[in-house]
């Protein structure tokens, strides 16, 4: 049985010079090894979840509580790679280390095993630019991961991609989250990509972020159209327009 990683309880963020909170009172569980994705419109507050969870904002009220209070190590991939175009491939992934003091040297020998279960091999000598969409969000997801974290952190990382790669992208990353046995949380406005890819998904209807709907998919990987899908699809509709009826 696995053992909850991550707890939120009572967590309430305003911006300054808001009236309405962005997250009010919200509780979440998150399980060691769960690939958790978040639904909700477009602007309603998904990716200040993240900001909370890196420290790059404070709650006003509430904790965010961590396996036996260990100081859990989080990895986070953006929508854009932010890749720097001045280093090379191998650079960009070893930058989390060396900003640790790791020496460049030991950092690279560290780095370069990666490579071959990344699908990079080759890569390693490369400029951003020389590479394609997919291949840079490779790239992006080997830097994030890099330092040895347990819970990953994702922000819509496929979406500027073509509908091909972002599929062929989607399949990819939950094989190797589950290969590197990652607690996943992905931040999307993408019904069909939380429903490939999650144990589990909350919907929040509106902002405030605060009371959701939880989907739980028991679907094998890798998963294709269903009909079980479908009525998950049908569901999560339903709750994200609760507001508009």
């Amino acid at each position: 049985m696995s053992v909850n990683l991550l707890e939120i309880r009572d967590l309430t963020f305003t911006y300054p010079k808001k009236e309405i909170p962005t997250i009010q009172r919200l509780n979440m569980v998150v399980r060691e090894g769960d690939f958790l994705s978040i639904l909700a419109p477009s602007g309603a507050g998904k990716s200040t979840i993240f900001r909370l969870l890196t420290e790059l904002e404070r709650p006003q009220q509430g904790q965010i509580l961590y396996e036996l209070n260990q100081d859990i190590q989080i990895g986070y991939m953006p929508q854009r790679d932010l890749l720097l175009e001045w280093r090379t491939v191998l650079d960009n992934v070893t930058l989390p280390l060396e900003l640790k003091g790791v020496q460049k040297k030991k950092a690279r020998g560290l780095a370069a095993p990666y490579f071959s279960d990344f699908g990079l091999e080759g890569t390693q000598e490369h400029y951003p630019n020389e590479l394609s969409g997919g291949m840079r969000q490779r790239v992006s997801f080997l830097r994030a991961i890099i330092g040895g974290c347990r819970v990953l952190l994702l922000d819509e990382p496929f979406s500027a991609l073509d509908a091909i790669t972002r599929l062929h992208m989607q399949d990819w990353l939950q094989e190797m989250c589950q290969k590197l046995e990652l607690t996943t949380i992905l931040v999307t406005h993408d019904i069909d990509e939380a429903l490939r890819l999650s144990d589990r998904i909350f919907v929040f209807p509106s902002t405030p972020l605060a009371e959701y709907e939880e989907i739980t998919l028991a679907e094998p990987h890798p998963r294709r159209e269903s009909k079980v899908l479908v009525d998950h699809k049908q569901r999560i509709l339903q709750t994200l327009f609760m507001e508009a009826r």
